[in-house]
């Protein structure tokens, strides 16, 4: 009964996110230990007048972006912290984490009862214990959440190994995509490995 209350809580203090949420990360050059982050989240809590994206503790964001998926228009944020959002009653009932660091977007209108507000969210972040190199490959390891996520390799890598069952993709521009659905009820820890080609 304790560990079921202990997952309780920790479900409230995670992010809110829904089925239809989709992360795309997109490897930048190794040395450099970023990747572009391409969110898509839906907020359908009623009367939602802000969404809420939390900055990973370790991560240094930078290029933040956000849009209106229903109108193409970029939507205003700023980075807080949920121990401001909760003092300024931006927060509402979510449980954001206090040291933690959010995106908070301002939706163009209050989330109405049975509706939503699609969301697209882009940032870079800088991780080398995310993305970092061992010897020949570079690999890229992270904590998932989030239903469904697509890792894109930097041009020119062809993928090594991944300890989860994935789909496996090139893109236009010859990119590798490696596509996967997360049907866990928590986190899972993805680990991705891969290697220039000759």
């Amino acid at each position: 009964m304790l560990a079921l209350a202990a997952a309780a809580v920790a479900a409230q203090d995670r992010e809110y996110v829904t089925a239809d949420t989709y992360t795309r990360y997109e490897l930048l050059a190794p040395d450099s230990h970023s990747f572009k982050i391409l969110y898509e989240v839906t907020e359908t809590r009623p009367s939602a007048r802000f969404h809420f994206n939390i900055i990973r503790p370790g991560s240094e964001a930078s290029d933040e972006s956000v849009v209106d998926r229903a109108t193409g228009k970029p939507l205003p944020f700023e980075v807080i912290s949920g121990k401001a959002a909760r003092e300024d009653g931006t927060a509402g009932e979510q449980r954001l984490q206090p040291e933690a660091h959010y995106i908070r977007v301002k939706l163009a209108r209050p989330v109405p009862a049975r509706g939503e507000a699609r969301l697209l969210i882009v940032k870079t972040y800088k991780d080398a214990a995310s993305y970092f190199t061992e010897g020949p490959v570079i690999v890229f390891t992270r904590s998932l959440g989030i239903p469904r996520n697509a890792i894109v390799l930097p041009a020119g890598y062809e993928l090594v190994s991944v300890n989860t069952p994935v789909q496996v993709a090139t893109e236009a521009d010859g990119r590798v995509r490696v596509s996967y659905i997360n049907s866990n009820p928590g986190e899972v820890t993805s680990r991705l490995t891969a290697k220039k080609l000759p």
